[in-house]
Order: structure tokens, then sequence, then C-alpha cells
């Protein structure tokens, strides 16, 4: 089997509808994308004398031509290797030396923003350039090349916040599935939606390129090249049942935005939101500005998009007499996984017990990339470790406390900086926060609040202690508050706790 014949059915189904469009205007209809697709195809093979197997390097914006490439590539029988374009040129050529790419395709944006230098050794192609213009051009043809269901497809960099990227491998038959189960669990599509990918394509919006291919569906890349609010609401003006993956960091902003224009939505159909915590006020906020659009999944690079959802119903079933705990929690397994809590005994918890959550199923990654040592340590007994705490409820809803590294132990009690989040994003006064342990000698850890207030909002200590003193017990109450400007994020919005973790131990607080 070979992911790309979605794309050849698509062609064959549909070849008039718009497959690609760059901002309101398209690009490519079905059969013009899958043309130019198997002529960049045929020059991989004749003119980058790549063989089946080898992998390929994305490493550029947003773009028009990253679905090109990747869709020829799989077409050829070529891993493909994401890479965000935003990493600094010290982690794109680790990435590209580790996973032994042979070709790395760029865009002009890249290299003046970036300053790209290649010093890992592989052939470098620009997509803006003439070269690329002439191997998509007509010429040699091949046909698709058929390869097994366990063959690499995706080589997803996981975002190295504990130590060197891993490489994350994701077969054809991983993305199939992930597909499918995007159209069983998380939401529908038709051949008149359209997706706009204003989170990277390197990462969970890429994912979510497979199902809309696979209904004949538009993708539109906005013209930008990037996640920015006001071209979004535009866009959602532009096009007809739009879906979007977007991270927490990127629907507050959305949020703003639509707050200060309000703009029409009526061509939004749904946010799918996952890669952070979504905190309740947050999510509420959301849906009274933006409507009853939203989805919430949990996934990991190992399991991309497709451990739990939080359905459309559920978010919007306000009656519920579990309604604030549902909102807060990930939602139920997706079919094509198993999910279960260990304890810390090794052995499966019961139902409302702490543990690690564990997935397996035919979606999940077989290992890391030229790493053993760390698949044995993360795939046991055929069940992916995640590293995330949580518990089920009666009723099958998985609740994410926290990442296991993130836990805080202070005189000998467990406290989960989740917990404390939550409360502190509450106070109107507040717009971000992350908590994470100082070491203590007397207590072992304190816990540290990073504090970012709203615009022209005053709060001190004292004040957020007292509303955390009402809230929660005195123990899990932050001892020192740290009030900032913004908090670190990698590329994909999520807070980078252990760089606070890392400037407490430079310059604690006290």
């Amino acid at each position: 089997m070979n992911i790309a014949h979605i794309l050849l059915k698509a062609h064959k189904l549909h070849p008039e509808r718009a497959a690609v469009s760059i901002g309101s205007k398209t690009l490519y209809n079905y059969r013009s994308f899958y043309e130019r697709v198997r002529y960049l195809a045929a020059s991989m093979t004749a003119e980058l004398s790549l063989n089946v197997g080898d992998r390929v390097a994305i490493a550029m914006p947003n773009h028009p031509e990253y679905l090109v490439i990747r869709y020829a590539a799989w077409f050829a029988g070529l891993s493909v290797v994401p890479i965000n374009a935003k990493l600094h040129t010290l982690e794109i050529n680790y990435m590209l030396e580790h996973s032994g790419s042979k070709v790395c395709f760029i865009s002009s944006k890249l290299q003046r923003e970036g300053d790209f230098q290649n010093s890992a050794k592989v052939e470098v192609v620009d997509v803006d350039s003439d070269e690329y213009q002439d191997m998509v051009n007509p010429g040699q043809e091949i046909d698709m090349v058929e390869v097994q269901p366990d063959a690499l497809a995706w080589l997803f960099y996981t975002s190295g916040t504990t130590g060197k990227p891993k490489g994350v491998m994701i077969t054809h038959h991983n993305m199939l599935i992930g597909a499918m189960s995007y159209l069983v669990d998380v939401d529908n599509i038709s051949a008149a939606d359209s997706i706009i990918h204003a989170a990277p394509i390197s990462h969970g919006s890429g994912f979510y390129d497979l199902p809309h291919v696979m209904r004949c569906a538009n993708q539109v890349i906005p013209a930008g090249g990037q996640f920015d609010p006001s071209e979004v609401l535009g866009l959602i003006q532009d096009w007809d049942g739009v879906t979007m993956f977007l991270a927490p960091t990127m629907i507050k902003r959305l949020v703003q935005s639509q707050e200060s224009s309000q703009c029409s939505l009526r061509g939004l159909k749904t946010v799918v939101y996952g890669g952070g915590p979504m905190y309740v006020e947050d999510i509420k906020r959301a849906l009274d500005v933006l409507g009853p659009c939203f989805v919430q999944i949990y996934g990991q690079g190992e399991s991309p998009m497709t451990i739990t959802v939080l359905s459309k119903t559920v978010i919007n079933n306000t009656s519920h007499e579990r309604y604030e705990k549902r909102l807060a929690s990930v939602g139920m397994a997706q079919s094509s996984v198993s999910v279960t809590i260990f304890g810390d005994d090794g052995l499966p918890a019961t139902k409302g017990a702490i543990g690690e959550v564990l997935v397996k199923g035919a979606v999940v990654a077989r290992g890391y990339w030229n790493d053993d040592a760390a698949t044995r340590a993360t795939w046991k007994d055929g069940w992916l470790h995640t590293g995330d705490i949580g518990f089920f409820d009666e009723d099958g809803f998985l609740t994410l406390i926290d990442r296991s590294k993130d836990l805080i132990i202070s005189g000998g009690s467990n406290i989960y900086p989740r917990e404390i989040e939550e409360v502190l994003v509450a106070h109107p006064s507040v717009n971000e926060v992350a908590c994470v342990g100082q070491f203590s000698e007397e207590w072992g850890e304190s816990v540290v609040a990073f504090v970012v207030l709203e615009h022209q909002c005053l709060a001190d200590e004292r004040d957020l202690d007292e509303f955390c003193l009402s809230r929660i017990a005195r123990f899990k109450r932050p001892k020192y508050y740290h009030f900032v400007d913004s908090l670190p994020k990698n590329n994909y919005g999520k807070v980078l706790k252990t760089d606070l973790r890392q400037l407490l131990s430079i310059k604690p607080l006290n």
C-alpha cells in the first residue's frame, strides 16, 4: 500500500475540484495537483537520483509546494522528514544528519530569514527557483511505487524539550489509520469543505491534510505562510466549511482578534485544538466568541493526533451535570487505540486513580529512528508510555494532570502544576501562567508561578495568593510569583517549562 493512493483516487473522482489554494485563490485542482506530484516524483528519481526508502526533508514555512513535495515523495516510495522552518540552523542540520536525508527542500523565505547554512551534506532544492520549476514541468513519468504497510512514510522529530530530538517513525499504515480515525471520531468532511493550514504543516495541521484529500476537499495555505489571526478571519469569509487545527495559544490570539474585529464567521465549521493545555476559562471564552465549532484531540508525535477526542457534542452539551469536568478533560479514547492508566506499581490503575497514560493500536508509531534504547524505554509490552499523568472518570473520560517530569513534590506531597494554572488563569488580570518547581532545602521543591498579566491590568502577589487560597489547598499555592512579559514557547506554541526551570537554577527566587 502507499498513502499517496488517496490522492490518485481524489484525482479520479473529482479532477476539477479545488485541491490547493493560496489565500483566497485556487492554485491547483485535483487534476493539476496530481499531475504536478507525478512529474516531481519522476524528477526525484531521475534528476535527484533518489531510491525507494531514501529520506527527503522539507524545511520551509507553509507553502503550496509543501503538499506537492510530500505526495511526490510518497508516490516515488520515499520517506518524508518534516522540519519546522523556524528552528535554528544547528537544529535543522542535526535532523538532516540524523535522518540521513539525501535532499532538503526549502524556500527562499527560509534562506533569507533563517540564514540556512547546509552543513549536513545534503542536496538543497529551493522551491522558488527555476531548478524546481523545471522539476515539476511535464516530462518523465513513473508509476506509483507500491510499498509495504510498515514502510516509513513520515519521520517526525520530537520537539526535544528534554534532550536531542528523536525521530518518530510513522508508517504508511499508521497514517492511513490516523486519517480514517479523523473521519470516524473527530469530524466529517465533504468535498465542498476547506482546511486552512494556519498552523505548521510540519506538525499536526499537516496530518489533517490526509482526511481532507480522502474527501476531495480544498487545502488553503495562508498567503503569509504562517498564523496571522486577522488573515485567518478573512479566509473564513472566503471559503466554506472551514476547518483548522490550532494550538491553544493560537486560539487565544484568534479570539482576541475576533473580539475587536467582529468578522463574519459564516464559513467556520470546525476548530480542532490540541498540542498543549487548554484551560477551562479559555475554551469557554472561545466558545462565546467563535461559537460551537470546537473539537479537542490529544495525541503525541508517537501517536499523532489519535489518542483521545473531546467531541463537539460533548463540548456543546452545557446542560450535562459533569459539563465542567468533561470540558477540563481530553475526552475519550479514539476508535483506533486502546488507552489505559498504569500506577507506580506497573499495574493497571482503578477508575479515578492517577497514573501514567499508556496507549497502543494500529496508529501508534513503531519506534524511534536509529535509537533502540529510547524505543525500548518508551514501548513496553506493546504499550506506548506517554509520560503524561492522568486519570479516567467513571464514563471513560481522560483528564490529564501533567507531564510526569513537571510533577512538583513539596514536603512529600505531589503537586500538579496544571491544577494551579487552571485556578490562576481564571483570575481576570491573568493572561497566561506556567508553574514549575524550584529547589527548596526545607520542602524539597517550592512552587513558582510565572505570570503574564492582561494588557493594562494590575495584580500583585497578594491578589493572586488570596485568589489561590480561596480555591485550592494552602500547600499547593505558589511560594513565589514572577511577573513576565511572555512565556518561552517552542515553535508549536508549547510553553517550555525546561527553560523556566533552567532560569530558576541560575537565579533562584527567594
